[in-house]
């Protein structure tokens, strides 16, 4: 059976992340059971990232455009109760209160490594569960190809939303076999804590092998569709930002190198490693895109 990653048992105390991560070194990645995440960040010789740097460095433009901004000002914004619309090619369509939908879906801890498209990179250890479970409640419809999601938008609480840096409400979309990927989940926490609102409370979608801006946040609305979805940043620069957004060390942004990554928390001159094709998952994603030309499906 598949299993990605190691169990909150496993992994959830921060304090105990140091001592557990020189055991598992002196072990040797490969003879880790199950814990495909951890060990493709062990084989890089990265530490997971500390609640502080996970917190504290975030891109959450509806909170401002600052890596600081969204933990400074996220904090108002009240997710409980909270509420997300399901619509499209569903059996199921409704607004559901985010407790009661996911209440019987239980969670566990994923361990992925996180690359930024600003060739910035981390590894967190999300508490979510597969997409797949809680697209299987609403009843895809045969005609379903794609899953497009959308961010809240609360003037009230986000400033930054004022300015026009992007067309609100931020969307994503997924291909419907990338978001049934067992490795797509939606994470609900961090280190065994709630998820703070900078990072995307109080459920947000994380796809480990694409950067970080497919991940989105704040999710209130998941729509099943039969067309591809425009997303924001593909709407907003198409000639910089594409659908399929897998990382790519081969395809460079316009303005930048996507061949080296600088890992947050190892210095900025000192901390750059290479970039790994699919971010590191390519053994359990690269058959989706098989025969694709990934430079022109960037």
């Amino acid at each position: 059976m598949f299993k990605p990653d190691l169990t909150r048992a496993d992994v959830t105390p921060e304090r105990f992340w140091l001592n557990r991560r020189k055991l598992i070194a002196a072990l040797g990645a490969g003879s880790v059971a199950g814990g495909f995440g951890l060990r493709a960040a062990a084989q890089e010789g990265l530490e997971p990232n500390t609640w502080e740097q996970i917190t504290n460095y975030n891109n959450f433009y509806e909170f401002g455009i600052g890596k600081e901004d969204p933990a400074q000002n996220a904090g108002d914004m009240s997710v409980d109760p909270w509420r997300v619309t399901v619509d499209g090619l569903v059996d199921n369509p409704d607004e559901y209160a985010l407790d009661e939908l996911i209440s019987d879906i239980p969670t566990e801890e994923r361990i992925y490594r996180f690359r930024c498209v600003e060739a910035w990179s981390m590894v967190i250890p999300w508490n979510g569960f597969e997409l797949n479970k809680l697209l299987a409640k609403f009843g895809v419809q045969p005609e379903a190809k794609y899953v497009a999601f959308e961010t809240a938008l609360l003037p009230d609480v986000m400033e930054g939303v004022q300015f026009p840096v992007l067309d609100w409400p931020y969307t994503e979309g997924l291909r419907l076999d990338e978001a049934m990927h067992p490795l797509t989940i939606m994470a609900t926490g961090i280190y065994g804590r709630q998820i703070p609102n900078q990072n995307g409370a109080p459920m947000r979608l994380v796809v480990p092998w694409k950067y970080g801006f497919k991940s989105i946040k704040s999710i209130v609305r998941i729509s099943l569709v039969a067309e591809q979805p425009i997303n924001t940043w593909q709407e907003s620069a198409p000639s910089e930002y594409g659908f399929y957004a897998n990382v790519n060390p081969e395809v460079d942004h316009p303005r930048w190198s996507q061949a080296t990554e600088r890992v947050i928390g190892a210095g900025f001159f000192g901390g750059r490693i290479d970039t790994l094709p699919f971010n590191g998952y390519g053994n359990e994603v690269a058959a989706l895109y098989e025969g694709m030309d990934l430079r022109e499906n960037f």
